[in-house]
């Protein structure tokens, strides 16, 4: 077991990502941001994902405090993308980091022992294994469909997820993930399914909900069809 996994605040974290992911879209309204991350939470997504690649630094940090309060209030965890600082600074329950955000050592010197650090491994499952060595808490795998957030991200098969079945962390899939796509990826062994547009690109909340439902919903079926 890799150092530092038997921490117990950390493994309850990580024992949460389960089911959708959701990932908040570039909105610089964060009265809005925080509604539709709402409806996304009333639906069923465990977690959040504060992800704006447009705002300027002060936005991104009254947004993530804003966010994380509602996380908090709902049970729902929070994890902020890229920026280890800001994670520290709004109480986040952890950050999210891809290969040119920095090593899992400086995030977790940043956070300290009871955050969670997550890790995009594309579609390499060597990287994982290595991030993991060095004291990642989950890995995530995409994109697995052609994805209008990163069209030119690399691609994974669905296969990857059950060899990933064997790391000792939640693996969350990633990439053009909808409500009629996320079975496969479900049912080939993933914790999470990390989700933007088939979740937020609603305008009316209700339909926010409804989105966040029906993803959350495959999940429960899966959970349902294992009990004996």
């Amino acid at each position: 077991m890799p150092e530092g996994r038997t921490d117990t605040p950390r493994r309850a974290r990580a024992a949460r990502l389960a089911g959708l992911y959701a990932l908040t879209p570039d909105l610089h309204d964060t009265a809005a941001l925080v509604a539709k991350a709402a409806a996304a939470v009333a639906g069923g997504a465990s977690a959040i994902q504060y992800r704006n690649k447009s705002a300027p630094p002060a936005l991104r940090r009254e947004q993530a405090r804003a966010l994380a309060g509602l996380c908090a209030a709902r049970g729902a965890l929070f994890i902020v993308n890229d920026d280890v600082d800001i994670a520290r600074e709004v109480d986040a329950d952890g950050v999210h980091i891809g290969e040119d955000d920095g090593a899992v050592a400086r995030a977790r010197a940043t956070l300290g022992p009871d955050r969670l650090i997550g890790v995009s491994c594309y579609d390499e499952f060597e990287r994982a294994q290595g991030v993991i060595d060095a004291g990642a808490d989950y890995v995530a795998f995409g994109s697995f469909f052609p994805s209008a957030t990163k069209p030119e991200a690399r691609r994974a098969d669905p296969a990857l997820l059950a060899r990933a079945a064997t790391l000792p962390v939640p693996v969350v899939a990633i990439g053009g993930i909808t409500a009629a796509n996320a079975a496969t990826l479900i049912d080939a062994g993933a914790a999470a399914v990390a989700v933007i547009g088939d979740v937020f690109a609603h305008d009316e909340l209700p339909a926010i909900e409804r989105a966040a439902a029906a993803i959350a919903a495959l999940f429960a079926k899966r959970t349902s069809s294992e009990r004996p």
